[in-house]
């Protein structure tokens, strides 16, 4: 499919593995949505994987289980469970009174009305339950599903991993237009769990200009992946006396675009860097002397490109060197 101009080709599979939101969640009232709340980091209050009773000549056995969908199975593991009592404490917080890995899992409560809360990676849901006398089963629906994130060059040429990172944000954007960051630094072809929705994903392909923004819709169950395609290539610079000969050391680069903005500044014999297909300016400066080449980049094309280290060569345009 095209997306923003670009293109994105994102292929839907059934998976029961899937990832987050922040602490501001929907809450599930037997089926009903509660208003947002924000529920107190939980580490704060009792040791993780304690799954202990207020009163255990009162407590009642309620299991939890938790599904991507409302007709999924129920997750087996990668599960971490908080239940809260629903009263806030002096400081605002509400107090945790157990949690669980794994799972589905059983706790041993008070009768009474608590808030449980279940976190898939970066997926969650937050469900009120009451506990009786007779104790019982309450299932969560998180409506979450996967993503995962690939990018390659113009002809479909792989991209170093290395050399490529993705920022999931939220889709919508604040008065500012901000958006909230949701994951930074995502790998290519890891598998991100995330509540069903659209979001916003920034695939960086090396540390300059190589920027690709896409919004991407993930759906609950299944596993979304998507390939952005990149417009840039990777250069090596040098500076040198005549074409073919080595790199001349104690050489400072900078780097304009078209417009005469500058673009990155780097020191070295070699400068390299990927950049956005484009018209640039590679200007060296060496021993109080400047040398430019006005150069083009092609998208797809990684190359080396020489700077002759002659008074001519700050005038002309020279062919690049493969």
């Amino acid at each position: 499919m095209i997306v923003g101009g670009l293109r994105l080709f994102a292929v839907v599979v059934a998976t029961a593995v899937f990832t987050v939101l922040p602490a501001l969640v929907s809450a599930q009232d037997n089926g009903v949505t509660l208003p947002a709340i924000q529920l107190p980091d939980g580490n704060s209050y009792a040791p993780s994987g304690s799954a202990s009773s207020l009163a255990a000549g009162q407590a009642r056995s309620v299991t939890l289980t938790a599904k991507l969908t409302e007709t999924g199975e129920d997750i087996s593991r990668g599960l971490v469970w908080r239940v809260f009592k629903p009263e806030p404490e002096a400081n605002g917080k509400l107090p945790l009174v157990a949690t669980a890995q794994g799972g589905s899992s059983t706790f041993h409560l008070d009768p009474g009305t608590y808030l449980v809360h279940a976190a898939f990676g970066r997926a969650g849901a937050t469900k009120r339950i009451t506990v009786g006398r007779q104790g019982g089963r309450e299932n969560l629906v998180l409506d979450a599903g996967g993503l995962k994130l690939d990018a390659v060059l113009t002809g479909g040429v792989r991209i170093p991993a290395a050399k490529l990172k993705f920022s999931i944000y939220d889709e919508q954007a604040d008065a500012t237009g901000e958006r909230a960051l949701i994951i930074p630094d995502v790998s290519p072809n890891t598998v991100v769990r995330l509540n069903a929705g659209t979001y916003h994903v920034v695939s960086t392909y090396g540390s300059v200009n190589a920027v690709i923004r896409s919004d991407i819709r993930v759906e609950a169950g299944k596993l979304t992946e998507a390939t952005v395609e990149h417009h840039a290539a990777e250069l090596t610079i040098k500076l040198v006396r005549e074409a073919g000969g080595e790199a001349i050391a104690d050489t400072s680069w900078s780097i304009l675009a078209e417009s005469g903005d500058p673009v990155r500044e780097i020191v070295g014999a070699y400068a390299s860097v990927v950049l956005a297909e484009g018209d640039y300016t590679f200007i060296a400066k060496n021993r109080d002397r400047i040398y430019q080449r006005d150069f083009t980049v092609e998208a797809g094309r990684n190359q080396e490109v020489e700077v002759l280290a002659i008074e001519a060569n700050s005038a002309d345009t020279i062919e690049g060197a493969d």
